[in-house]
């Protein structure tokens, strides 16, 4: 034990007792007065794993020898006091152990260290879907909830790691690149080497003194650089930690997509991660340790895990629609994880992640079916814009915004189709829509019979004209979008033919409540009665110029439905016209257009506000 333990035994020679007793004494003391101190870079392991204190690593050795040869009877004052140093020793190499840096991760420091990792590990910082629109729209209002306080969106993106910076450097990374993950993992080297004699000397110690149980237990405390990092993504501060619930509702949508899109990225790594580092620590040779290999890696894992579930489940009491996608995505990635994730567990820890997943996955469930169902109901009691003069007859802001909200949806439409028909929900529709295809239904039904409302309230008393090219113009963009979207076909034959039927109905009673009194102008004229065919040909002039200067600044953004809209109302009022002009061909000078400047005329119809400036 060195020179200092025999100035101790010179000390203690004279004491009474054996010389077990004084050699415990001796190495009681050692174990006792040493303490690291709080600011220490070292205790008995240095920064490097190079034994600093091989003395205090003699006197736990000594301590153990005692208890091994039965230097002392049971119930012996000796033997208390050997198994009270023996169990300050324990907390000592305990101490150290979660002091000791297993795993490395001076790799992954700062941006570049997490590109790196993203490259290796083949991990895909792209939503679902690949897409960055919003589903929401900026709202104000502070941050805060009532367990946690939430980072502003400003301190979220204060940092190197700041989200809006992503997408430009880490896009070309994508999952399931060939042989990527194969190729590159393993250049991630996350153990420590000069670790491992270390962990082998403090599990021998332990092993000896029958304080397995003991350290199985501190395995929950245990850190992981590597896992650090990856979790410092989230940048959560301490209070998160120490609350026993959190709780995200206040956020702004803003905030929640950032907050998501760093939980997804991190779940990912950390996947990913998990695998690579169970791999190299079961490629160790790690002496006595290796005994506790699989303990203490499910440890730490479970860790990691519990705060990627305890993050996830912050946001299961959002129902906000604004914040719908976002938590959606955070659904599908959770869900996604699960099958990497599980396999890595055994035992306990197994049946505790079995365990929780699922509750998280149901109350994220629960919150997505609300959000979902107050979407639809928003959409169906909107009364923002009524439709007016000044709207104009275009594309309603509603109809595009529950429209977007429904693309945006459709990309998920698997995930939503397991969490609707869990929930309960019946198809409520045509045989073999899906439980997905159904809600959407529903959701432009709603939005239909707002349109509907609005339209009927602003025009009536007046012409309906304008209310059915209204209808037209908002029919039309359904079916676009819903067949841009992938949902049409999800609808059923059924639901389009119904649209299509309802566009074509709208067109021509917009014709008819727009062009009708024009061409009757024509019919007026008695066939033989002198002077009359020139009246009602002025009465049609007088007619075709004012309804042509009321519809020629409407609008109908679709192409294919303008040109269609514009070669009706000539077929209707041209081809009227002419059969007018060969029935009174001695109509002479009165006689103010032909056939086709009618026909020109009519083709400027429906450019909006791009026909009234070429007019100017």
């Amino acid at each position: 034990m060195g020179a200092a333990v025999a100035k101790a035994l010179e000390y203690t020679a004279d004491a009474p007792g054996t010389l077990a007793e004084a050699r415990l004494a001796v190495a009681a003391h050692a174990v006792l007065q040493w303490d690291r101190s709080p600011d220490a870079d070292a205790g008995i392991w240095d920064a490097e794993a190079t034994c600093a204190s091989r003395s205090l690593l003699s006197a736990v050795d000594e301590i153990l020898h005692l208890k091994e040869i039965h230097a002392f009877p049971m119930a012996s004052s000796a033997r208390r006091r050997m198994d009270t140093a023996l169990g300050v020793a324990m907390s000592r190499l305990m101490d150290e152990f979660l002091l000791l840096r297993v795993w490395d991760a001076s790799q992954l420091e700062g941006g570049h260290g997490l590109r790196v990792a993203i490259e290796r590990l083949s991990v895909s910082v792209l939503a679902p879907g690949g897409s960055g629109v919003c589903l929401a729209f900026p709202t104000g209002g502070s941050i805060s909830t009532g367990e946690l306080s939430v980072s502003t969106t400003d301190e979220l993106h204060a940092s190197d790691m700041s989200l809006s910076s992503w997408p430009d450097m880490l896009t070309t990374f994508v999952d399931g690149t060939a042989g990527l993950h194969e190729i590159h993992a393993d250049d991630l080297h996350l153990i420590r080497p000069a670790s491992l004699p270390v962990l082998h000397e403090i599990a021998l110690r332990v092993i000896r003194a029958g304080y397995t149980k003991e350290f199985l237990q501190t395995f929950a405390k245990a850190p992981c650089h590597v896992l650090d990092r990856f979790l410092s993504i989230l940048q959560l501060d301490r209070s998160f930690f120490a609350a026993n619930r959190i709780n995200f509702e206040d956020a702004e949508w803003w905030a929640t997509e950032d907050m998501v899109k760093r939980w997804i990225l991190a779940t990912k790594l950390i996947e990913k991660a998990l695998v690579v580092m169970q791999r190299q620590l079961m490629a160790q040779e790690c002496g006595a340790f290796d005994r506790f290999k699989d303990a203490y890696f499910m440890a730490i894992a479970k860790q990691g895990i519990l705060v990627l579930f305890k993050f996830a489940d912050g946001f299961t009491s959002t129902r906000s629609p604004e914040k719908l996608i976002y938590v959606l995505e955070l659904y599908e990635a959770l869900s996604n994880s699960a099958p990497a994730l599980l396999p890595l567990f055994t035992g306990q820890h197994a049946e505790l992640i079995s365990r929780q997943l699922p509750i998280v996955l149901a109350k994220l469930a629960r919150a997505l079916r609300a959000a979902i169902d107050d979407l639809i109901t928003n959409i169906r009691t909107d009364c923002s814009q009524a439709v007016s003069e000044t709207l104009g007859v275009g594309v309603h802001p509603l109809a595009r915004h529950a429209m977007t909200c429904v693309e945006l949806l459709a990309p998920h439409r698997a995930a939503l189709d397991l969490i609707l028909v869990n929930g309960g929900e019946d198809e409520g529709g045509a045989e073999g829509v899906t439980p997905f295809g159904s809600r959407a239904s529903e959701l432009i039904a709603g939005l239909e019979r707002n349109l509907d409302e609005k339209s009927a309230l602003a025009c009536a008393g007046g012409s309906q004209s304008s209310r059915h090219l209204f209808l037209a113009n908002n029919t039309d963009f359904v079916l676009n979008r819903a067949a841009d979207a992938g949902v049409a076909s999800l609808l059923g034959d059924e639901w389009a033919a119904r649209r299509r039927s309802r566009l074509e109905q709208h067109a021509a009673s917009y014709i008819q409540a727009s062009w009708g009194p024009v061409v009757a102008c024509l019919e007026t004229a008695a066939v033989g009665g002198r002077g009359k065919p020139a009246k009602a040909l002025a009465k049609f002039n007088a007619a075709f110029e004012k309804a042509h200067g009321s519809q020629v600044c409407r609008e109908v953004p679709d192409p294919a439905l303008r040109a269609a809209m514009r070669l009706a109302v000539k077929e209707t009022v041209v081809t009227a016209y002419s059969a007018f002009l060969q029935k009174h061909p001695r109509l002479g000078k009165s006689v103010r257009y032909t056939a086709d400047d009618l026909v020109e005329s009519l083709s400027e119809l429906f450019e909006g506000d791009a026909a009234d400036g070429g007019k100017s």
